[in-house]
């Protein structure tokens, strides 16, 4: 895996009016916030369902089984616009004004581009899942006291790839028809790790509008309304007749 095994990100905030008293560009429209794209998912019932911790399922599994599961879609979701993100393209591994660095173990911060960030971030998980002294698949082995963070820290790195695959991809994203598939595993792992309270509110709060709105259930369309009937003609039976004598 190398010597990256950490990250962190950076804010940047514009002042209000800039030195010669003029206003700041106007921040650029999120198309993904828009609603002809926010209507659509794959699934429409509420997926809290989904994430909730079944009676009979201990916790450590249900995350390690969800954890996995999340690390797999994402990788999937991100592979569908990966030759669109280069070096040239994403230069940093930006999401609204967050820029993502990573720090080697000798604490010194790297800006690295999004591809290598992504490629870190996949390399680590891979790594982590598939270790059995931390995922154990084996009945009977302990999960480690370092499972919680470990998970905490996989879920992290996966938002962050989530958050840029918005932010710098979404229009990609749209021409290949995927938005459904997006929004639909955007909302299902915010509604996982908010259940489970495996990444802090203050990383996640970059997309807040955007999670509002897709973790909210979509209501049940309106009943179409019945057709009406066109009035009939009299029967002939039930018409008057009147008979010549």
């Amino acid at each position: 895996m190398g010597v990256l095994v950490c990250c962190d990100c950076f804010f940047y905030r514009k002042s209000k009016t800039k030195p010669n008293g003029k206003k700041p560009p106007t921040e650029e429209k999120k198309q993904y916030l828009e609603l002809e794209y926010t209507k659509i998912r794959v699934v429409d019932f509420d997926l809290k369902e989904l994430v909730v911790l079944p009676r009979e399922i201990d916790l450590n599994e249900w995350l390690a089984s969800n954890t996995t599961t999340f690390f797999n879609l994402i990788n999937l979701q991100y592979s569908t616009i990966s030759e669109f993100c280069t070096g040239d393209t994403c230069q940093a591994m930006t999401a609204c004004n967050t820029i993502y660095y990573w720090y080697d173990e000798r604490g010194k911060k790297t800006k690295c581009t999004a591809p290598q960030y992504v490629d870190f971030v996949m390399s680590l998980c891979q790594k982590l899942v598939t270790d059995e002294e931390i995922f154990p698949t084996k009945y009977g082995k302990e999960f480690p006291n370092s499972f919680e963070s470990l998970v905490k820290k996989i879920c992290r790195y996966l938002f962050h790839v989530l958050a840029h695959l918005y932010w710098a991809h979404f229009k990609e994203t749209v021409a290949l028809d995927l938005q459904g598939h997006l929004n639909t595993l955007y909302a299902h792992f915010i509604v996982f790790v908010r259940e489970f309270n495996l990444v802090d509110p203050k990383e996640t709060c970059i997309m807040d509008d955007l999670s509002e709105i897709l973790c909210t259930p979509v209501p049940p369309p309106a009943p179409a309304p019945a057709p009406s009937t066109p009035a009939s003609a009299p029967s002939p039976s039930s018409q008057n007749h009147v008979t010549e004598r």
